[in-house]
């Protein structure tokens, strides 16, 4: 078996410093979450979200005159406090893309940092690697370990700036150090997200694991997000595989 992993950035990858903080107040965390499938399921899954996302979003969609197949909806923008509690179409949905996922064979997957670097030394460059790092040595675990023989996946990620210096550095993580990432196929592909469904189901997920690693981290500041809590929170922790947002 061979699974693809699409995975896209929740929370804020820029420092913080407090919810109250006049500059530094985006979120209190940052990592790497989606979902990882096995690759024949992949082109139907693709498919189903697009229907989805079609029905859900029509209006939008049709407002914006682009093709729908090429417009996207971040999940920061969708999951948003106001849409959650005030549209159960928002919440059925959501159930049914977590519930597809399961019953394709796919597993919910997320990692994350609480941010506490000073805004003066916080290197948002040297963080993002280091995520993408652990993110990866975990997929690959899941696929060693968690299978009665090893499989293989492949790792799909949104765009980034410094595409060239992640690519190389998951690149030595595949060949060497002290745990070579030996089910990974391939260094990641970066793919224009609003050209793959899959991709923005992955951002949706990434919405939802930015709102529920912000209570998770601050239930103090951010005691809105509990509404992701009641509604998400079991049925994305129930899927998910090696996940976590640490402090």
């Amino acid at each position: 078996m061979t699974y693809i992993a699409y995975l896209d950035e929740f929370g804020h990858v820029g420092p913080y410093v407090s919810r109250d903080d006049s500059r530094h107040n985006d979120s209190p965390v940052f990592g790497l979450a989606g979902f990882i499938m096995p690759v024949e399921q992949v082109r139907g899954f693709g498919t189903w979200f697009f229907q989805r996302k079609c029905d859900l979003l029509d209006y939008e969609i049709r407002r914006s005159g682009e093709h729908p197949a090429v417009w996207e909806k971040k999940g920061s923008s969708l999951y948003t406090v106001r849409n959650v509690t005030r549209y159960p179409e928002l919440r059925q949905a959501t159930f049914r893309m977590l519930n597809k996922i399961g019953g394709l064979g796919g597993r919910i997957f997320y990692y994350g940092i609480r941010k506490t670097a000073d805004p003066v030394t916080h290197d948002a460059n040297a963080m993002y690697s280091s995520v993408l790092s652990e993110a990866t040595r975990r997929l690959d675990a899941f696929c060693r370990e968690d299978h009665s023989s090893p499989v293989r996946f492949l790792l799909a990620l949104d765009e980034h700036p410094q595409r060239a210096e992640l690519v190389t550095s998951v690149a030595r993580d595949m060949y060497g150090g002290d745990e070579p990432r030996r089910q990974l196929v391939e260094p990641p592909f970066q793919l224009e997200s609003h050209r793959y469904q899959t991709l923005q189901a992955a951002d949706w997920i990434a919405g939802l694991v930015g709102r529920l690693g912000a209570i998770w981290k601050e239930p103090g500041a951010w005691q809105e997000n509990v509404v992701f809590r009641r509604y998400f929170e079991r049925r994305l922790t129930g899927n998910q595989v090696r996940s976590r947002v640490r402090d």
